[in-house]
């Protein structure tokens, strides 16, 4: 997390408190592995042997320095950060169109000034502009087709029916979400699979990309599945942090603002 001036620090808290008192157990300057190990080889290491689970994102430093820190855990990559990883993957896309839009707007209106004739923006059934049809697009590709508004569903009509290839993007990201219902360990590796090899001759580079992260971080994403476990509790601590922050209008001391949470939440 950036306290200020975008420098990180890792934050490591506990599940159980609940987001009170003692749920801060570290904050750590940076996010290098060697230097979460050393701070963390602090803690006793019974107390460390005693971590059964840990939630955490892809990022390898930090599985690295969990691996090392807490032998005996579980490490669970949590469900936001994979489904956000497709999620981008379809972004992608449709921000690669809206580019591609963009210029060819401005050749047009470029070669309408060389006429010496006003370009007329080409206007769609819903009232957007091709740019602008991308543009509003962004927040429908995130829901599921269920939840709709009916401007949403006229917009995605006519989205889908200009860019075939992004809805089957779409359809793709749908089917990759549905995957985190299953209840067992066994099913979902199943489908995780099947949805994998679906890629392998899919024409978007940023879908082949993901699903190679997935595969490469498949037993950690697995793990999700014993008990559910999220990210949650640590998201809504970092969202505290930055409540506390703003409140503050933001960190002039860091080491004071940082003794202020210890005396808080450790």
């Amino acid at each position: 997390m950036a306290l200020s001036q975008g420098e990180l620090y890792t934050f490591v808290t506990s599940k159980e408190a609940k987001g009170k008192k003692k749920s801060l157990v570290a904050i750590i300057n940076g996010t290098q592995s060697n230097k979460i190990i050393e701070v963390l080889s602090k803690i006793s290491e019974q107390k460390r042997n005693d971590v059964t689970e840990i939630t955490l994102d892809m990022a390898r430093n930090m599985e690295s320095a969990a691996k090392i820190s807490f032998p005996n855990s579980k490490l669970v990559t949590d469900r936001f950060h994979v489904v956000r990883l497709v999620l981008d993957a379809l972004q992608h896309l449709r921000i690669k169109y809206r580019w591609e839009a963009i210029e060819e707007e401005n050749k047009a209106i470029e070669e309408a000034k060389k006429e010496g004739k006003k370009y007329q923006f080409e206007v769609l059934s819903n009232g957007d502009t091709l740019k602008q049809l991308l543009a509003r697009s962004r927040y429908l590709l995130y829901k599921f087709e269920a939840s709709w508004t009916p401007s949403q569903q006229r917009r995605a009509a006519l989205l889908f029916e200009k860019f075939p290839l992004l809805k089957k993007a779409y359809d793709k990201s749908v089917k990759f979400r549905y995957i985190y219902e299953e209840n067992n360990r066994q099913s979902a590796h199943k489908r995780f699979t099947e949805w994998i090899d679906e890629l392998k001759n899919f024409e978007v580079n940023t879908f082949n990309t993901a699903a190679k992260s997935i595969e490469y971080n498949m037993e950690n994403i697995l793990n999700f599945f014993i008990n559910r476990s999220t990210n949650a509790h640590a998201e809504s601590f970092n969202s505290k942090i930055k409540q506390f922050r703003a409140n503050q209008r933001g960190v002039r001391d860091i080491k004071f603002f940082l003794f202020r949470l210890e005396k808080l939440f450790s």
